[in-house]
């Protein structure tokens, strides 16, 4: 029979890559890890791991493991989940991963409402690190944090990794933003729907190459007909709306990253409509957990709030 704590191993190991690393996040040597794979292996019947150079990978058994391990582990979780709501309460540190606009115009909020004294009677500590969805995404992977916030564009979905559960939280639309004066001479009225077509020869303000963002922009422009012509480049949407509207081009801003105060901007929704969906992911079968259900919930309650507010 397969032991549920050989297989948890080979899930590690399929995450960090190295015996080494897998040993560090399972705080065993790597002789017992070792030791674990070689027992995995003679339960099994085959062979899961082979060498390769210097390192281990996994062989066609080994993956076929890692896929039901996935299943069993998050069925575990969800196990632990439910007695921990039976038991009630909620209590211990949450680590949360999000991108950086999500962290500036949601989170505030969220630890706001953790330390109201209601919160505090469940004793949750919150702390945050903001990351860029890959790398949030495989800090849940490697169980550095609890929750990533992440997105993914329409014309740029997002991905998730096994073992990972994501849940929308919220749409955030993408908008044009350029200087007044520029959308008076497109005869474009404040809020009416843009053609990107018409700024095929604009000079653009764009985040950098490799990000997703800056993708979405390449795609947005692509699907009008065009390559953009970038004149700024700058990972700070503050700084390429503050351009904008000095006239220096015009960029593409996910609501959710407008600055809550700037320059005066003419801001319009694109006539071939792009959309930023925002989601929340746990590991799979942790999202009962009632310190994390509870955190959900007020992310929930805030990312509805944000949608009323003004831009």
């Amino acid at each position: 029979m397969l032991d549920v704590r050989r297989l948890r191993i080979l899930q590690h190991l399929a995450t960090y890559g190295t015996v080494a690393a897998t040993a560090d996040a399972l705080q065993l040597t790597a002789p017992a890890i070792s030791q674990q794979l070689a027992v995995l292996e003679r339960e099994a019947g085959v062979p899961v791991v082979e060498k390769h150079g210097r390192t281990l990978r996994l062989t066609a058994a080994g993956e076929l493991l890692v896929a039901h391990a996935e299943v069993v582990l998050g069925d575990l979780a969800a196990a632990e989940s439910d007695l921990a709501a039976l038991r009630g309460g909620q209590h211990g540190v949450l680590r949360v991963a999000s991108f950086a606009s999500a962290a500036r115009r949601l989170m505030p909020a969220v630890f706001a409402r953790l330390g109201t004294e209601e919160s505090r009677s469940h004793s949750l500590s919150l702390h945050l690190v903001e990351q860029e969805p890959d790398l949030a995404l495989e800090a849940l992977r490697k169980r550095e944090v609890d929750l990533a916030v992440v997105h993914g564009y329409t014309v740029l979905p997002r991905d998730f990794p096994a073992g990972c559960d994501p849940s929308p939280l919220m749409e955030d639309p993408v908008l044009l933003a350029l200087a007044p004066a520029r959308a008076t001479a497109l005869g474009l009225a404040e809020g009416e729907a843009a053609d990107l077509s018409r700024l095929a020869d604009d000079p653009w303000l764009t985040p950098g190459p490799g990000t997703s963002c800056y993708e979405m922009i390449q795609r947005a422009t692509g699907a009008a007909g065009f390559v953009p012509g970038v004149r700024v480049r700058s990972s700070d949407f503050s700084v390429l709306t503050s351009l904008a509207a000095a006239g220096a081009g015009v960029a593409l801003v996910p609501r959710l990253a407008l600055p809550e105060a700037n320059a005066p901007l003419s801001l319009h929704p694109l006539m071939r409509p792009v959309t930023r969906t925002i989601y929340t992911a746990s590991r799979t079968g942790t999202a009962g957990r009632p310190g994390l259900r509870h955190l959900l919930d007020v992310l929930e309650e805030t990312a509805a709030a944000s949608l009323t507010a003004p831009a």
